[in-house]
């Protein structure tokens, strides 16, 4: 071996070259039990195992570090001072492992949801029910927006998981579907559409001027692209809640989702009007920067929506 390759060994990784963590905890339990047999049980490993962990740490450094004998384990001159040294790198090791456990601590311990308005509003608070059952110590926040504002969220690190409605992922983001939702065409009982018998064409819902969600909300996007972007908005609302109120007070037609009508159509203030050649089915995905995958309550929450 040339001198440059015995220079090219040396100066390797610093993991070939030091013990494992194991390994030191080891010889300071030896070291502090005088006894090979005691420091394997307080370590939970059987004594075989704990002679060959010590010989192999002996190859390793090059040096021998404990004299056996039937009357115990001691250290030898080498093994005294290597210890010395083990003992600061397993201080070390229990100072960053209590760190670590901090960082973690500190993660686990809040919650950021962003989530588009059907969801945030009908299937969010049950799913948070659930998790806060779990960890409840978690704080939770919801910021509750459209699909864009959701994305914006996610990718400037002020949410940990997001949930979104339109047909497609906005860029930058992974995904999985968590839920399938259906949009329907909905009027007060006194709109002229409520008497009629048969439904609604395609054509005459995107000339009909209707109560919208605005521009960039995935009820929006679903409705653009199902009629050739040819929706007509008769008012733009910002929110499930305020597109539903207008529509029973009588305003116009709306379009939203069935999650959201439920206990307004069981009680006849809103009737659903059945259209024709037209298809409003959506997937409902939660949704997180690329290459990100949620960790901690973020990932208990993903899993509690898919179960």
């Amino acid at each position: 071996m040339s001198n440059g390759e015995m220079d090219d060994q040396r100066e390797g990784s610093i993991a070939h070259r030091v013990p494992d963590l194991g390994a030191l905890e080891l010889l300071l339990a030896v070291a502090r039990l005088g006894s090979l047999g005691g420091a394997a049980r307080e370590l939970g490993i059987t004594q075989p195992a704990a002679s060959s962990r010590i010989r192999s740490m002996e190859r390793q450094l090059g040096v021998a570090l404990v004299d056996r004998s039937p009357r115990g384990s001691t250290l030898t001159d080498a093994g005294a001072l290597v210890t010395d040294w083990a003992r600061r790198v397993v201080e070390a090791a229990a100072a960053f492992d209590a760190g670590a456990q901090a960082l973690r601590h500190r993660r686990d311990s809040r919650l950021r949801v962003a989530a588009s308005m059907t969801i945030a509003e009908y299937l969010l608070p049950g799913w948070l029910l659930a998790l806060r059952s779990q960890r409840p110590d978690t704080a939770v926040s919801l910021l509750a927006g459209n699909s864009t504002t959701v994305a914006e969220r996610l990718l400037s690190d002020e949410a940990d998981l997001g949930f979104v409605e339109g047909l497609s992922v906005p860029a930058g983001l992974d995904s999985t579907v968590i839920a399938h939702d259906h949009l329907i065409v909905v009027t007060a009982p006194t709109h002229p559409w409520a008497r009629r018998r048969r439904p609604v064409p395609a054509a005459e819902l995107a000339a009909t001027p209707l109560i919208l969600r605005e521009k960039g909300s995935g009820t929006r996007q679903v409705l653009d692209t199902a009629l050739g972007g040819l929706a007509r908005p008769l008012i733009e609302l910002s929110s499930t809640t305020a597109v539903k109120a207008s529509a029973v007070s009588g305003a116009g037609p709306a379009v939203l989702s069935e999650l959201a009508v439920g206990e307004e159509l069981s009680m006849r203030r809103l009737v659903r009007i059945p259209v024709e050649g037209v298809t409003l089915a959506r997937d409902l995905r939660a949704v997180w920067p690329t290459g990100h995958r949620p960790t901690g309550p973020a990932r208990e929450l993903l899993s509690l929506t898919q179960g």
